[in-house]
């Protein structure tokens, strides 16, 4: 996962200042060696990790911080802005065209997921937008690669405009754009070749498309795992055809994610999308904010709220949380809840977006194989209609019932059974603003330290207000009638 080594190397660093009762020079100077060096071996550019490291230390080393309240917090601050001034501060949005169509040219070296991302973006773009995009197909060296924007489309229903390999293809552009006025199409993704190296010939036929279309945007889409080279890939096509902007795919691989911290520095280009995933809804907007949050180990909970909303029914989120205040909560609601939670991506992301848990010993210990949502989903079909919407009714010869019909062991069926009870009771717990349930499951201890239980309390106070709204309304309401 990317950042992990990063975000487990930081969360030290900090972890010894926060158990100082006071900070010293020498202890500052200390944490910033710990810093510099977590950065570098994240693989974010020298000149970047250098400045970056100054400018905190020139923040940290004045005496309000140091001789201050809590100067430990007061520097994870520091470092926190100084992230996120590193990334970008803020989201940077497509640009956009005065008049239809507004033209996205993808660029990049082979291999990078151009297509692939080619293929998010318009779907993103449908499903936001209501756009109705068309691809051009002006990869004619690559073998095959009409023929996976082809099948990239299709999955996403959008029409692609193609000329086979043997057109020039700057004509097959010019043809293209006539194809998107004719058919009115808002968007036009131009899909370019690429290269396993930056070369002349390359650069010119781009510089040539850019001049007949003159596009709203060029996104630059690089592969995070190529670690330094990615700086040096950026620089290259920024300096020959004037980005506007950098998608950085395979940001949930096996990365060190130097490459989301430096591009930006290096380049003044900012980073627009993020892909984390195979499936054609993982693209995100890259938000530096929340990036510099993850890094640090605190989560990132607007992205999961974010996430939850696109995923999940509004009123049948409402319904369970009711229910699971007033107890009711049953495996039929248990595996609808499963079955929407697993459409927002691995859990061990969704968990990870929680503070305090990117590297939570809890979280290491904790079975995150795929195939065990299909395992449970086995067990709770086994049950009858009344076993499903009474739990309370599982007694040793039903459990013995369900391993059998399922085809997994009665410890699992026990496992399983426990857990749901667990959760069914810790969630009444938390919907009615208690916070006591999230600390028995975390051994007493919540997620995050200090960080994580002041996470969890706005969480928990929100929960609360938000409660209150509903009596107050529905007290209203009542009045009304």
């Amino acid at each position: 996962m990317a950042f992990e080594g990063l975000t487990e190397r930081l969360q030290k660093a900090m972890e010894k200042l926060r158990r100082k009762p006071k900070v010293t020079e020498a202890d500052l100077r200390e944490t910033m060696r710990e810093i510099r060096l977590a950065l570098l071996e994240a693989d974010v550019n020298f000149a970047v990790v250098k400045d970056f490291v100054k400018k905190v230390r020139e923040q940290a080393a004045g005496a309000e911080v140091l001789k201050g309240l809590n100067p430990a917090q007061q520097i994870v601050k520091i470092v926190n802005d100084q992230l996120t001034e590193l990334m970008g501060e803020e989201a940077v949005p497509l640009n956009k065209a005065a008049h239809i169509p507004t033209v996205i040219m993808m660029v990049g070296l082979q291999g990078a997921g151009k297509t692939t991302t080619a293929g998010k973006l318009a779907l993103r773009l449908k499903n936001e937008n209501h756009a109705r995009p068309l691809f051009i197909a002006a990869d004619v060296y690559r073998p095959a690669a009409i023929t996976q924007l082809q099948q990239v489309a299709a999955q996403i229903d959008v029409p692609v405009f193609e000329k086979g390999t043997d057109e020039d293809p700057v004509e097959i552009v010019r043809q293209g754009m006539e194809v998107a006025k004719q058919n009115h199409n808002d968007y036009v993704i131009i899909d370019t070749a690429g290269r396993l190296q930056i070369d002349e010939q390359l650069m010119d036929e781009l510089a040539n498309i850019k001049e007949l279309v003159h596009p709203d945007e060029i996104l630059l889409v690089i592969d995070a795992m190529t670690g330094q080279n990615a700086v040096n890939t950026a620089q290259g096509f920024d300096d020959k055809l004037d980005i506007t902007g950098v998608v950085l795919t395979k940001l949930d691989g096996d990365t060190r994610g130097g490459a989301a911290m430096s591009i930006r520095a290096v380049t003044g280009k900012p980073i627009k999308f993020v892909g984390e995933g195979e499936k054609m809804e993982d693209l995100d907007v890259f938000h530096p904010d929340r990036m510099a949050s993850r890094i640090l180990g605190m989560g990132d909970m607007m992205t999961l709220i974010e996430k939850a909303q696109k995923n999940f029914d509004e009123e049948q989120a409402q319904e369970t949380m009711d229910k699971m205040r007033e107890n009711t909560f049953d495996y039929n609601d248990f595996l609808a809840q499963m079955d929407q939670v697993t459409k927002m991506g691995p859990l061990e992301n969704i968990l990870k977006m929680m503070p305090g848990m990117a590297n939570n010993p809890a979280l290491k210990n904790v079975n995150l194989d795929p195939k065990q949502f299909a395992h449970i989903r086995a067990i709770v079909l086994s049950m009858t209609p009344e076993e499903r919407e009474n739990p309370d009714l599982m007694n040793p010869s039903r459990r013995r019932r369900l391993a059998a019909g399922s085809g997994r062991p009665i410890v699992e069926v026990n496992r399983m059974i426990k857990q749901f009870n667990q959760m069914r009771k810790m969630m009444k717990q938390v919907t009615n603003g208690n916070m006591s349930g999230m600390q028995n499951l975390f051994g007493g201890q919540m997620p995050g330290g200090k960080m994580g239980q002041m996470a969890m309390n706005r969480m928990a106070r929100k929960m609360k207000k938000d409660k209150a709204k509903r009596i107050k309304k529905l007290r209203k309401l009542r009045k009304k009638h």
